[in-house]
């Protein structure tokens, strides 16, 4: 689409004329300063200089007319680039229904654990998680997803987007104590509340991954639970690993060892935002889970449109240069013919 981005720049189009009309001298005026013996001027051009400043009333010399045409023409050219011509491109951007999911996933030295196996092999527990998640991400057509990776601290490791294939390898590049060897719920939940709170509101959704107990973080996890209800984000969460001990790698050596989970806090930040906590203590448990949050809210699909300007200032702006490349050239043609005219007299 055609349009000016500044149009009342046109109420310049008749400012020569208004010039001329109010800035140049009346007849009767030039017929007082015409009595008397004026003085009088010489010029090989002296007609030229006559037909410019002529007054209002007197007829332009034909051969000079032309010339007013072009430099009208430039005028109302140099008018039109100052309007700023520009072509309208419209761009629609159609997003699909789909969540706004904020993936924390505990990534303390407690996720070495081995309590989980693979085809009969033993793996740890981020190893799991990161496969289920990973498979989980693949299979989220349109869906905005974001990683938080949280130990001491909580990292955001992928803003929202819809390249999940970005977030999986962000994940698959994590490893227990990549942030700290302690866990800090609280902190990742205040972290992924702050991203998520500029969704639509029915879209806000964290699922949290953690097999443990808040040991870190300057964010205690009740207030966070509070400030995500705030901002209406659902947390579900799923606490990973087995009870009891279980056999974790330390120092080259594996040692029986017993890791808490505290299931009463993550059942607390799911009831307050009002989501759920489930419970994961082998894979294909961890699977099913996912399935379940796979039937959850999404949010309707959203179109929006943006006009991109496209500039054509530089048309009319060249043909303002060229009918003025004209005239001076003419100009020039004229001095020349002159002058050699009247060298020949």
């Amino acid at each position: 689409m055609f349009e000016f981005a500044w149009p009342w720049m046109i109420a310049l189009l008749p400012l020569p004329w208004l010039f001329r009309r109010f800035m140049a001298p009346s007849p009767r005026a030039l017929e007082r300063a015409g009595r008397g013996d004026p003085p009088q001027l010489r010029h090989p051009g002296i007609d030229n200089l006559r037909g410019a400043y002529a007054p209002l009333g007197v007829a332009v010399p034909p051969s000079l007319l032309w010339q007013y045409v072009l430099l009208w023409l430039a005028w109302a050219a140099l008018v039109g680039t100052l309007m700023k011509p520009q072509i309208l491109e419209t761009h629609t951007e159609v997003v699909s229904a789909g969540y706004d999911l904020m993936l924390a996933v505990d990534t303390s030295r407690s996720m070495n654990a081995l309590d989980f196996s693979v085809d009969g092999q033993p793996v740890n527990r981020l190893a799991v998680v990161k496969g289920v998640v990973g498979r989980f991400i693949e299979q989220r057509s349109g869906d905005r997803i974001g990683l938080v990776l949280f130990g001491d601290q909580a990292v955001l490791q992928a803003p929202l987007t819809t390249d999940g294939s970005a977030v999986v390898t962000m994940l698959d590049n994590s490893f227990p104590g990549i942030v700290g060897d302690s866990t800090a719920i609280g902190d990742a939940i205040g972290l992924a509340v702050k991203k998520l709170r500029e969704r639509p509101k029915s879209s806000r959704v964290l699922i949290l991954l953690t097999d443990g107990e808040n040991t870190s973080g300057s964010l205690p996890p009740a207030e966070a639970a509070m400030l995500a209800h705030k901002y209406d984000v659902r947390i579900y969460t799923i606490g990973v690993g087995s009870d009891g001990e279980v056999p974790f790698p330390d120092e080259g050596r594996l040692k029986m060892v017993e890791m808490p989970l505290d299931e009463d806090l993550l059942q607390e930040l799911a009831a307050v935002t009002g989501g759920a906590y489930f419970r994961a203590t082998d894979s294909s448990a961890l699977e099913e889970i996912y399935r379940r949050i796979d039937a959850l809210e999404k949010t309707e699909a959203e179109s929006r449109s943006i006009s991109i300007p496209s500039p054509l200032y530089r048309w009319p702006l060249g043909v303002a240069l060229l009918v003025m490349l004209l005239l001076a050239l003419t100009f020039m043609r004229g001095s020349r013919h002159r002058a050699s005219g009247g060298g020949g007299a």
